[in-house]
């Protein structure tokens, strides 16, 4: 293995450990919180207070770790990540009670920040050239970690509970050994920036980010879109089990041909497609195939169309690593680390606030004692910030300089 495979290959397993331990949580938690309270009207509010928790937290963590990367490097950032996401997992296998189970979902939020910092460094080590296949490489960890998450989460849960997150400790602590044999820095000294405290507050790293005019018009497409995204996470169970009555193993079966559908477009035709046409062009292709396709969920009359519609979606895939590569050209090596924990954090805020607008307009559309009944309400209201995605490109002011630095 040489030095670039080493890196890429390291940054693969970290996100791609970070997606794993979620796919081991979304279809287990409910059974978890299960231990410690029965009425399952708790069990929903607790498990929206998790989701969200860990939301808050990689929001609170992105632009700390992104900094203290910056001014201290990225590899021992990366390394104390995943150290601590070990004893998160030990932690939640064990916790006797729900407060201490609310602690080790507060420790994930702090580690799965790491995202931050990978992404961080993919920039550092790409090139013009490489850096949308590089960042590919990101989303095909995405991808392939919540293949894998489901289907390992539910064979080891066989086992006992607290399988699945023993075995996610141990994949953390062999990626821990790996970084630290293996993984070089990849931020010279040169390039480093002192740390300044007020450059932790992640609404004032928000702020600063949103004043730079010359990537506004990216940054409001990058929320449109990942707001966009939360809505599969926080109704798809629900959406699937009420109007097709999927059982838990279907939903996982599901959520696990999503991550295949994802790892073939972000992991391999995107290496093909967008050096043919281009960013600017992949990511309004992408926006445009996101939009089609929640509208396809959303009037879907039976369960084997979501699989029919699940992989043409997919190619809303595009449109995510193309941003990332024309946001990271817009700013300077010393920024990069700034840049994608202000990215990050954006992407936390999406996942803090779409779960409450996409399950209250499940529950308003849902019940048949309202006025209107349509469940996939959620998923028109994902196409319409595609489409708003899709006006802010057009009625930028440059939008045909977009992808040039």
């Amino acid at each position: 293995m040489n030095k670039g495979q080493a890196r890429a290959g390291f940054i693969f397993s970290t996100i791609f450990l970070d997606c794993l331990g979620l796919g081991f949580i979304i279809p287990t938690l409910p059974d978890i919180i299960r231990r410690f309270v029965s009425d399952p009207v708790t069990v929903g509010t607790y498990f929206g207070y998790f989701i969200s928790l860990y939301a808050l937290m990689q929001f609170l963590a992105s632009p700390v770790l992104g900094s203290l990367s910056d001014r201290f490097g990225r590899r021992p950032v990366l390394l104390v990540s995943l150290f601590g996401a070990s004893l998160d997992y030990l932690l939640m296998a064990f916790a006797p009670n729900l407060f201490l189970l609310f602690i080790g979902r507060l420790i994930s939020g702090l580690s799965g920040a790491s995202i931050t910092v990978a992404s961080a460094y993919m920039a550092d080590v790409s090139t013009d050239k490489n850096r949308s296949n590089n960042f590919g490489l990101i989303g095909a960890a995405f991808g392939v970690g919540f293949i894998a998450g489901p289907i390992m989460g539910g064979f080891l849960g066989t086992i006992s509970p607290q399988a699945p997150f023993l075995g996610a400790a141990v994949l953390n602590i062999i990626n821990f050994a790996f970084g630290v044999f293996v993984l070089p820095e990849s931020l010279i000294p040169s390039k480093r920036r002192k740390l300044e405290f007020k450059n932790l507050n992640p609404f004032r790293t928000l702020l600063r980010t949103f004043e730079r005019k010359n990537i506004m018009a990216l940054l409001l497409m990058y929320v449109c879109l990942f707001l966009a995204g939360q809505v599969h996470p926080s109704v798809w169970t629900l959406y699937t089990q009420t109007k097709f009555g999927w059982t838990a193993f279907d939903v996982g079966l599901s959520l696990s041909f999503v991550g295949i559908s994802v790892a073939i477009v972000q992991g391999g035709l995107i290496r093909i497609i967008i050096p043919k046409i281009g960013e600017s062009k992949a990511l309004l292709c992408g926006a445009i195939m996101a939009a089609l396709g929640y509208v396809a969920f959303a009037c879907a009359q039976s369960g084997w169309q979501m699989y029919v519609i699940l992989f043409p979606s997919a190619f809303a895939g595009l449109a995510t690593p193309a941003l990332q590569a024309m946001l990271t050209k817009k700013v300077s090596d010393s920024e990069q680390g700034e840049l994608q924990g202000s990215l990050t954090s954006l992407t936390s805020v999406t996942a803090i606030m779409g779960p409450i607008i996409y399950t209250s307009l499940f529950t308003q559309f849902s019940s048949h004692v309202g006025k209107y009944y349509f469940p996939g309400a959620p998923y028109l209201a994902a196409a319409g910030m595609c489409l708003l995605c899709i006006l802010i490109f057009y009625f930028s002011k440059k939008p045909t300089r977009l992808s040039h630095p």
